[in-house]
């Protein structure tokens, strides 16, 4: 049962296209069919109403001409009908008696049982069957002087019946015929229809990893499939990207861990050259432990990103007073800025957001700590708060419409040259490459703060001139309690 389940899939494109069309010309030649025949004895009905019509006229007329003399009424109705094969008629008088016409019991039923129509149509016709034959007629009823008399007319259609046997076979066997010829060009067009799907399957098992920038061409396949292709391309597109950041990811992760790593090695081996006091000891473990804090922030802030990037990480909102936060944090920045000789001031005011306490305070101190690092040892290091629309200048034309929230940290030093910063919330990227390795920082900070403002569907931006640096975030309004 398992494996079965396990095996079974979804049936292909030519076979549910085959299955719908044998379902639509299955029904459509049983409507035919059913059609085409009713419409042939429908025409063999009035054809025998017609007949019937003349037969019963020609009886009457008869009777009017004819005076009470039996044996010369019955010698005007043996001349009544000429020329009509397989018609009978019988005409009885008021009394019930048989005036003329064959006796006999396929006669009984229609006298007895069918009631005098007024005219003869092919709606009113009634059917019997007496000794394997089956007969259509009527009942008329025609007054002469002050006599009534009931004419029934009626019809051997045991050759209609065998015509229509004859004919239904026939039918249905064109139409078998006339399905599976169908349904044989209906697989080969399906079939000729799918030959750019596989063409297409072709095209796409050419590409590599090794071949990521090759494009499939939108204009070379049928208009249906343009989509697919440029959800194809655009598909690849992101995954090209996406192996262009993983590799220099790589690269980057490899550089960055290179160096605690030899220096770990490096003590560890001149440590072991030759014997060393207790404290030389406990001075080279301290100096390892420093270097694997260090190798363990960059391991963290790196799972950080991989999680932030799959979708792992999901704020949890809660109601926050980005002031009242602000504040919290420098607390706890204090001793800090304090030995750097740096004051730290809150300016401004912002209504009540929603946001991830956690998330939010993060990426606001990584920007502190940022703008702790270089600011002048006597200047003043400035956070402000205001809402988007009260600024004029935002992040961008398009954000200014929006309502919104902005924090801003601002800090005095050395101008960040323009073509930097597009590239400081990349991971790893620093401005000095000579200070690399002297900073206290992983170069993941303004990557995971940037991750962070957009989880919360906001925007971050950085701006430098001779006077001030400062990174601003904005957080939508969407966010924001008014």
């Amino acid at each position: 049962m398992g494996a079965s389940r396990g095996d079974s899939r979804p049936l292909s494109l030519t076979a549910r296209v085959m299955l719908f069309v044998g379902l639509a010309i299955g029904v459509s030649l049983l409507m035919i069919g059913h059609l085409v025949h009713s419409a042939v004895e429908r025409h063999f009905v009035e054809q025998d109403a017609d007949e019937l019509a003349v037969i019963a006229r020609a009886v009457a007329r008869r009777l009017h001409g004819a005076d009470h003399d039996s044996a010369r009424l019955k010698d005007m109705l043996s001349r009544a009908v000429s020329g009509h094969h397989g018609v009978y008629f019988q005409v009885w008088d008021q009394t019930g008696d048989l005036v003329y016409g064959p006796r006999g019991a396929e006669w009984s039923q229609p006298i007895n049982g069918f009631a005098p129509v007024a005219t003869i149509a092919a709606d009113n016709l009634q059917c019997w069957q007496v000794d394997g034959k089956t007969y259509r007629g009527a009942v008329t009823r025609v007054a002469v002087d002050d006599r009534i008399y009931r004419i029934v007319t009626a019809i051997d259609i045991g050759f209609h019946i065998h015509f229509l046997e004859s004919f239904r076979r026939s039918l249905w066997l064109i139409m078998l015929l006339a399905g599976a010829i169908t349904l044989l060009a209906a697989w080969y067009g399906v079939y000729q229809g799918h030959a750019p799907l596989r063409g297409l399957s072709e095209a796409m098992r050419g590409v590599q990893a090794d071949r990521l920038h090759v494009r499939l061409d939108p204009k070379g396949v049928p208009r249906e499939l343009q989509s697919l292709v440029d959800a194809f391309n655009h598909m690849i597109g992101r995954l090209e990207d996406s192996f262009t950041r993983l590799s220099h990811f790589s690269a980057d992760i490899a550089h960055e861990l290179r160096t605690p790593l030899t220096n770990l090695i490096t003590q560890t081996q001149v440590a072991l050259g030759k014997p060393r006091t207790l404290d030389e000891y406990r001075e080279l473990l301290y100096s390892n432990l420093e270097e694997q804090e260090r190798v363990a922030r960059m391991v963290n802030d790196m799972l950080w990103l991989a999680k932030s990037e799959h979708g792992l990480l999901k704020p949890v909102w809660e109601s926050l007073d980005l002031a009242q936060e602000v504040r919290e944090l420098f607390d706890f920045f204090e001793a800090l800025a304090e030995e750097r000789q740096v004051a730290l001031a809150l300016e401004g005011k912002a209504p009540r957001i929603r946001g991830d306490r956690g998330m939010l305070r993060r990426a606001m101190s990584n920007l502190l700590s940022n703008g702790l690092r270089y600011t002048p040892a006597g200047q003043t290091l400035v956070v402000r708060l205001a809402r988007a629309e009260e600024v004029e200048e935002t992040l961008a034309a398009e954000s200014a419409k929006k309502a919104g929230v902005l924090l801003s940290v601002e800090n005095p030093g050395p101008a960040i040259p323009a073509e930097h910063l597009p590239k400081l919330f990349d991971r790893f990227y620093r401005v000095d490459p000579s200070r690399r390795r002297s900073c206290e920082g992983t170069g993941l900070g303004l990557a995971i703060t940037k991750s962070i403002v957009e989880a919360h569907g906001g925007q971050i931006a950085a701006h430098s001139d001779q006077e001030v640096t400062r990174f601003t975030l904005r957080l939508p309004l969407k966010a924001a309690e008014r």
